[in-house]
């Protein structure tokens, strides 16, 4: 007898997502999330407008500090483009996770606080051990959600060896209005530094490098940026993640789908890590119901090519410095192409 008719080994955002795409659908649905909730996280914490078009679909509406487009300077030189259907969201990633968890609960979604330490699958059925008293859960499928690290990802042996710069970001809030209704992009040639508005005297810090050190500095690479931070109090601790470049040789193996994170990563770049997990979650609801999980890696892709893409193609041409101030230049000599690339981040 299975006891769901799918378990979500991960419960952030968009393994709560999938959770939520599959009890609409009229599947059953256990979620293991181990850590206490609100879970933090350290990230952007801008929702896209795609991303938030599909909570809104959810009836999850999280509060926050809209911003109109994105806005990328180097302290000489910047570019401006806005989304053209709709804002994006600044979210503390806490407040996104409550009501995440608040919706999954109005759904009657259980949710348990334990671990999975191991996935063993046959033709009609998948058993995750737990790591409470090495208890087993038998379901139809298994969606993981379980991040950048996966461990359903390495149980199933679909890791592939990264390519490309080992990034990692650090995160911190300050205590400021926000001085722009945007998220601010600064670029270094070590990085670069993302200012999204979460609340009215709020915002959020996200510092993207391929370099090790300490928060304060990593942020004195953005003079323009610590100037303006200088006498404001932080409004949290920081927190990191990384390193981001993640691969995978398939998004599916027998009954057990990943999405998100979990499902190989390129960069923070973009910023648009939830649209694309969302995106996929949906996929993954949509080949189990058609029975069909080996469908899935090829949905994935549809959702996600332009963006995947996109981000390989900017993080490519970023890494020398003389690439990232080209790439800055032309962004400001072609607006509408800087324009075009906003607009297919929006759509995600």
């Amino acid at each position: 007898m299975r006891d769901a008719d799918v378990v979500l080994i991960g419960g952030g955002p968009v393994g709560m997502t999938a959770a939520l795409y599959a009890a609409r659908a009229g599947l059953s649905v256990i979620v293991l999330e181990p850590r206490r909730s609100p879970v933090d996280k350290a990230c952007g914490e801008g929702v896209m407008p795609g991303a938030l078009v599909a909570l809104h679909q959810l009836g999850v509406e999280p509060v926050g500090f809209d911003f109109r487009g994105i806005r990328y300077t180097d302290g000489r030189r910047s570019v401006t483009a806005d989304f053209p259907g709709g804002p994006g969201r600044g979210v503390r990633r806490t407040e996104l996770h409550q009501v995440l968890r608040a919706a999954l609960d109005a759904a009657d979604i259980r949710v348990l606080p334990v671990a999975a330490v191991g996935v063993e699958q046959d033709s009609s059925s998948v058993r995750v051990t737990l790591a409470d008293s090495r208890r087993v859960l038998t379901a139809s499928y298994v969606v993981a959600a379980d991040g950048l690290h996966s461990p359903t990802r390495r149980w199933l042996g679909l890791e592939a060896p990264a390519r490309g710069p080992r990034r990692h970001g650090l995160r911190r809030h300050f205590a400021v209005a926000p001085w722009i209704d945007r998220v601010e992009v600064h670029w270094a040639p070590a990085g670069e530094a993302y200012v999204t508005p979460v609340a009215e005297d709020t915002v959020g810090v996200a510092l993207l490098t391929g370099n090790k050190g300490p928060f304060e500095e990593h942020l004195a690479q953005f003079p323009a940026l610590a100037q303006r931070l200088v006498g404001v109090e932080p409004a949290s601790s920081v927190l990191g993640a990384g390193p981001f470049a993640q691969r995978v040789t398939s998004r599916a193996s027998g009954r057990v789908l990943l999405v998100g994170d979990a499902g190989g990563y390129v960069d923070a770049l973009t910023g648009e890590g939830l649209a694309v997990g969302f995106a996929q979650a949906k996929m993954a609801v949509r080949a189990i119901l058609a029975g069909q999980p080996s469908a899935y890696p090829r949905l994935a892709r549809q959702v996600t090519w332009r963006s995947t893409a996109l981000t390989r193609g900017l993080l490519l041409a970023t890494q020398p410095q003389w690439g990232r101030r080209a790439t800055l230049r032309a962004a400001v000599a072609l607006p509408g192409v800087f324009r075009g690339a906003v607009s297919v981040l929006s759509r995600t």
